[in-house]
């Protein structure tokens, strides 16, 4: 008679130990193919426990597979050995890497959570929750929902005046899936241009889709159009308001260049990639490029990341008119890929004026940021060797700097003293010109006051 021991069951209920024991009995083929099974009652009896573990046991087996059953017969083991691979030889797990941790970080731009209004976003949350329960429970159009394009269409004519229908507005999860519908919007077979240096995930995006990305140089206005012509290029991403790394803002003349090459082909347009333009630190912000667009050539981006919180994966952008009908025919399918409960939030937060209140108290508070940074670096050992560049806008400035060390053995041994800084030269993809080295990023967005004063202490050591 077939025995198992109960010793070792743990929390798992009898009926489905007992049908684990047999199943691995007929996969390590001590029970063959065609054997037949004891008895329900039989097997009861000298297991100990009811007819109705075995028959539970039995009807699991059954509906699996492993056992048949013969009216008036029992139950008969099936043949499985053919069915079953072979098991494969333990391969290394991959390691995911887990990011360094850093003292001070000049690098990233994560929202510190004292600077987010949990009260006034979770006010919001909990009224959505209460007034709009049927809309939370549909599916959002492809787009986004239609109270968040129009929040957005307004927030952007009176704060950008750029002009927008909401049908225009495409909303994602994060730049970079937006930058994904773009590619698949605009063809695979299609030439993309980026600007160098630059942002490093853009062109990470591109490799991803397989498509041909071109590195086009800039200089002190802006991507050069004299080179973006040279190239097989047919669509272009820019940041013209605030550019990253060099913090350049790109000059009226040249932004007009670059309108005039995108309307010498119908294929031509341009991503106008405004990440962080509300935090222009002195005067008023910089037109768009999609404002001055008379063509319909120029697909404004725009992103909460840098304005609310980096972990609020709300971007959006906005499509010429004759790329919506296309992009409702052929892209359609898509779900938003942002909660409707975030859509609702967001609009409300955006129409009840808390937003623009907000981006202001930002300003302010990243601008006493900043000018304690700048201020530390004045009054440092270090302040004649030091040149400070395009910091009236974002959250990031350029340092220039006076030595003879090597900048990438600059930013290996601050990383060790836990301080991270990038240089320049780490974002060109073609030679880097000399007035790039030792020039270094300094994004503030993350970084306490008190900290970086120290900091720079650490980093004028270094550089000594």
């Amino acid at each position: 008679m077939l025995t198992y021991s109960f010793v070792e069951k743990g929390s798992d209920p009898l009926y489905d130990y007992l049908y684990k024991c047999i199943r691995n009995d007929i996969l390590q083929g001590k029970l063959k193919a065609g054997e037949k099974l004891p008895s329900k009652r039989g097997f009861a009896k000298n297991l100990g426990v009811s007819t109705i573990t075995i028959e539970n046991a039995y009807n699991q087996l059954q509906t699996e597979g492993y056992i048949f059953s013969k009216p008036k017969k029992g139950y008969f083991v099936c043949d499985v050995s053919r069915q079953v691979p072979e098991p494969i030889k333990p391969s290394k797990t991959y390691e995911v890497s887990v990011p360094a941790e850093y003292s001070v970080d000049f690098v990233t731009s994560r929202t510190r959570s004292e600077n987010f209004p949990f009260s006034i976003w979770s006010h919001f949350m909990r009224q959505q929750l209460s007034e709009h329960q049927s809309e939370l429970m549909s599916n959002s159009p492809a787009g986004g929902s239609l109270i968040l394009r129009q929040a957005i269409a307004d927030h952007l004519w009176q704060f950008h005046g750029l002009k927008a229908e909401p049908e225009q507005i495409i909303i994602g999860a994060g730049t970079e899936y937006l930058y994904g519908l773009l590619v698949q919007l605009l063809g695979l077979d299609r030439s993309y241009a980026i600007e160098d240096p630059g942002y490093r995930k853009i062109e990470q995006v591109y490799q991803a889709y397989h498509v041909t990305c071109r590195h086009i140089p800039m200089d002190e206005s802006g991507i050069r159009v004299d080179q973006l012509e040279k190239t097989d290029a047919q669509v272009v991403h820019i940041s013209p308001s605030h550019h990253f790394p060099t913090g350049i803002v790109m000059p009226v003349a040249r932004r007009y260049e670059l309108l005039g090459w995108a309307a010498k082909s119908d294929s031509r347009y341009i991503i106008e990639d405004d990440y962080d333009s509300e935090f222009r630190m002195k005067g008023r912000p910089i037109p768009t490029l999609q404002s001055m667009d008379v063509q319909e050539k120029v697909i404004y981006m725009n992103t909460f990341t840098k304005t609310l919180s980096s972990t609020i994966r709300i971007s959006y952008m906005v499509l010429p008119r004759p790329l919506v009908r296309q992009f409702y025919d052929t892209l359609d399918f898509y779900t938003c890929t942002v909660s409707n409960f975030e859509q609702y939030t967001l609009a409300a937060f955006i129409n009840k004026g808390y937003f623009e209140r907000h981006i202001t108290r930002m300003r302010n508070d990243y601008r006493r940021q900043r000018d304690a940074i700048i201020h530390a670096i004045a009054a440092g050992p270090f302040a004649k060797n030091v040149t400070i560049l395009r910091q009236e806008a974002g959250l990031h400035f350029l340092i220039k700097v006076k030595t003879n060390r090597d900048d990438r053995i600059i930013c290996e041994q601050a990383a060790k003293q836990g301080i991270r800084i990038s240089a320049l030269a780490d974002y060109y993809t073609g030679p880097v010109p000399p007035e790039a080295v030792h020039t270094f990023v300094l994004n503030y967005a993350s970084v306490d006051a008190e900290k970086a004063s120290a900091a720079l202490l650490v980093l004028w050591q270094i550089m000594a």
